[in-house]
């Protein structure tokens, strides 16, 4: 049983990451039916821009936090208004061809200006264990799983309380109704790509405390696992793609403590596969039908 309670908690803290890049993913795909493969790039961005402002100007954790996901948001913007914006009514090939060739602008960009080579990150905080009934529990996990769900409730307040949430909500549904009623879509979808991306960087610097080890390809296996826990969840609807990075942390973690951690990224696809093949829609995805 401690073993039990020890492979949830460490699933917990992974899946509560996942979840956080999978709301990117649902986000911008319910409003523009986009799959946005540079998110992941922009979770790396974030990682490092926390990394540089602890090592050079020694933020604490929220400091460090914020301007993360502040550069995640200005990164989102600016990926939408110059690269999707403009291919807006082309065919949904050409913007996912533009969408994996900013994830490899990124990736090399990055990796040209920084260099290649992992590096270590910065114990923002002292690690405290706790032995709780003979689980151990760190304050590093405590704090990645409170932040997670207090992002992941203050995402849900503003889209079903605030303004700008409700214009979400009929972009979504009729951009062109949304517009006719005074909605502004373009400012709409830039806070969507603002707000998702915020939540990549705040999982960028998250990820670099689990693991305290960030190099600047470190998206794009991430990044594909959120969109499989996007999927899963049911892609465009936000508690599923929560629900789903849970379930993706817990899986991952349920194959590495049986001895099998080669496969865990294996597993993840094969999941994938399987959704697509007996529940398209995800768990709380609906069918749409679609005329010809």
């Amino acid at each position: 049983m401690q073993t039990v309670l020890q492979q949830i908690i460490n699933a917990l803290s992974l899946g509560s990451i996942y979840a956080l890049l999978a709301l990117g993913y649902s986000m911008v795909y319910g409003i523009i039916n986009l799959i946005n493969f540079a998110h992941g790039d922009i979770y790396m961005l974030g990682a490092f821009f926390a990394y540089y402002v602890i090592n050079a100007w020694h933020f604490n954790f929220i400091t460090a936090l914020l301007s993360a996901m502040i550069i995640g948001a200005v990164s989102g913007v600016v990926i939408e208004y110059f690269a999707y914006r403009p291919l807006r009514k082309s065919p949904r090939i050409a913007v996912l061809i533009t969408a994996i060739g900013v994830s490899f602008l990124l990736e090399n960009g990055m990796s040209y200006f920084v260099g290649s080579n992992a590096r270590s990150f910065p114990q923002v905080i002292e690690q405290v264990n706790y032995n709780i009934g003979g689980v151990q529990i760190s304050n590093v996990q405590i704090l990645i799983l409170a932040t997670a769900l207090i992002l992941m409730v203050s995402l849900q307040v503003i889209i079903q309380k605030t303004k700008m949430g409700r214009a979400m909500r009929a972009v979504s549904v009729d951009p062109a109704a949304a517009e006719l009623v005074g909605v502004n879509v373009n400012h709409t979808i830039s806070f969507t790509f603002a707000l998702g991306s915020a939540l990549a960087g705040a999982a960028g610097i998250l990820i670099g405390m689990y693991y305290n080890q960030i190099d600047p390809l470190m998206g794009m296996t991430p990044g594909i696992k959120a969109f499989v826990a996007a999927v899963l969840g049911g892609i465009g609807s936000v508690p599923g793609a929560s629900i789903g990075g849970f379930l993706i942390g817990i899986l991952e973690t349920f194959f590495q403590s049986i001895g099998l951690s080669a496969y865990k990224d294996s597993v993840v696809y094969l999941v994938l596969i399987v959704i697509l093949l007996f529940l398209p829609a995800g768990i709380f995805g609906k069918n749409a039908k679609e005329k010809v």
